[in-house]
């Protein structure tokens, strides 16, 4: 079995080629029903390197960096790729289709999350089931913004306008693409401080040093449209499990827990002292809850 460490360091990543572009990812264990660990914006397949070992023991585990992220290709926003939802699914429909080989089960977290949703709603037949963590619940859509305080309803989109300023929005990511700037919003986002290890800085810092990353970020970063989760969770194909970490500063449990209520999903499970990203965290507590549900699922 592969171990954390290894996975992390010496375990070399796959590629695959999707619409003439290189797409990195990484994979553990040859039998059982398929799952695809996505990751949330600025990370990659290593945000899931304490589970991918786990759940590869007993299932056909894959983590995959999405377009734009980590080791895959980072091609020109607009004139290449549009990075939208809608091309993260295909590219996770595509995955299944072309690498997997069958359906599978979507693990997100934040907004691979929304990926997650979006590959189910719009690519049904290879989408088994969805869990999401902590997903994003997108509160600078441009739907949104009126709910929001009326300071931040003016700035958001003075900042984006600023970022669309090639030589300001290039400055602007050199300021943010730094260690100490990485580790201190880790800190914010992570409630066990110390998961926050230079092993998992190095993992984020690692492809902002890449041709095209920063471009990547300003054109996320004005992505202000596209679908909610109030959007995609009503209209699910497939059973769905919400786990939330009950201290995450960016996506309040308050009003992620109201998405219960939706009758697609079979569980809310607020997870204790943990913040944004419970996989990486709490990985001894999250893995189970998401081996139990998947093998549930599989066997009805």
């Amino acid at each position: 079995m592969a171990t954390t460490e290894t996975m992390a360091n010496s375990t070399q990543p796959k590629s695959w080629q999707w619409q003439g572009f290189e797409i990195c990812y990484q994979n553990c264990g040859n039998e059982g029903v398929a799952v695809i660990l996505i990751h949330g914006f600025g990370a990659s397949w290593g945000h899931w390197r304490k589970n991918i070992p786990v759940l590869g023991e007993t299932m056909r585990c894959y983590a995959i960096d999405l377009i734009g992220f980590g080791g895959s290709a980072k091609p020109k926003p607009g004139v290449e790729i549009e990075y939208t939802f809608e091309t993260w699914a295909q590219q996770i429909a595509d995955f299944c289709r072309e690498v997997v080989g069958t359906p599978a089960f979507l693990v997100g977290n934040s907004i691979g999350c929304i990926v997650a949703m979006q590959a189910a709603v719009s690519h049904s037949d290879w989408v088994l089931g969805v869990a999401a963590i902590n997903f994003s619940l997108r509160l600078l859509h441009d739907r949104k913004r009126q709910g929001l305080p009326w300071h931040q309803q003016l700035s958001a989109p003075i900042m984006q306008q600023l970022l669309k300023q090639k030589w300001f929005g290039h400055f602007f990511f050199q300021q943010l693409a730094k260690p100490k700037f990485v580790k201190n919003v880790l800190l914010q986002a992570y409630h066990r401080q110390e998961a926050v290890t230079d092993e998992l800085i190095d993992i984020l810092m690692k492809p902002a040093a890449d041709s095209g990353a920063a471009d990547v970020f300003i054109a996320f970063t004005n992505y202000s449209q596209g679908p909610l989760p109030e959007d995609l969770i009503p209209i699910l194909p497939c059973p769905a499990i919400v786990l939330w970490g009950k201290e995450d500063p960016w996506e309040p449990i308050e009003l992620g827990q109201k998405f219960a209520e939706f009758s697609t999903i079979e569980r809310f499970i607020p997870l204790e002292e943990l913040g944004h990203c419970p996989q990486d965290e709490a990985p001894e507590v999250v893995n189970p809850i998401l081996r139990e549900w998947i093998e549930a699922v599989s066997k009805r």
